[in-house]
């Protein structure tokens, strides 16, 4: 799949494809040139291979490079290299929303919990339901880096619909949201859904005044906010 490889406490990244065709050294890993600039020890990746706890980007000779394992969050990976760099790979194909409930599970309601409470269902305050995203113009921050990237939000193309269109404008200089490629928008749940173009998303959460952060908040810092065009 792809993945975004980040440096620890700096800028700096990359969105590399791990592939599953062998090469001649281990499996392929694709990336643009560009991620040589940017992270100097990708100059020696030549591959990669599956290990028992994670993965490991390898050079030609099947040394490994990174040795990448599971990070607390479980979600992402860590590893560290030579000079003591620390490096972080999540996944761009994040699953955003969690499988609806099997039919027949149980739905504790707001009136079952008054009544376990001792508390009466009349006197619950209902929670004020979580509002979508307006449609319009949102510019990506990653990280310390702003403005990186902007997405036009379109509205719904018919009432009642709950999937609207999003397109990447031009000059994006972020190759996670290019690569990732989101096509349509959904807000359900408190989420904001951003579905791409092969079927992947990734989810968002509210963190207020117009502004949306990836969740779970994994690896590079990703936040949408709206501005005016």
């Amino acid at each position: 799949g792809t993945w975004d490889l980040s440096l620890e406490g700096g800028r700096r990244r990359c969105v590399l494809t791990l592939a599953m065709e062998t090469g001649p050294s281990g499996r392929v890993a694709r990336f643009p040139a560009g991620c040589r600039r940017a992270l100097p020890l990708m100059a020696g990746i030549g591959g990669w291979l599956f290990t028992g706890e994670g993965l490991r980007l390898v050079d030609r000779n099947l040394r490994p490079v990174l040795a990448f394992a599971k990070n607390p969050d479980g979600m992402s990976l860590g590893a560290s290299a030579e000079n003591g760099e620390r490096y972080n790979l999540v996944p761009l194909q994040i699953a955003a929303m969690l499988p609806p409930a099997a039919p027949g599970a149980a739905t504790v309601t707001p009136a079952a919990n008054a009544v376990e409470s001792d508390t009466p269902a009349s006197a619950a305050v209902p929670e004020k339901p979580a509002e979508g995203p307006a449609s319009g113009l949102y510019a990506l921050d990653r990280a310390e880096q702003k403005d990186v990237c902007r997405l036009e939000f379109a509205l719904p193309p018919e009432a009642g619909k709950d999937t609207a269109p999003v397109r990447v404008l031009a000059d994006c200089r972020d190759s996670g949201i290019t690569v990732f490629d989101p096509v349509s928008w959904r807000f359900a749940n408190g989420h904001l859904t951003l579905k791409a173009r092969r079927g992947h998303a990734v989810s968002l959460v509210a963190i207020g005044e117009g502004r949306w952060r990836r969740d779970p908040e994994i690896g590079v810092p990703l936040v949408l906010r709206k501005v005016e065009p």
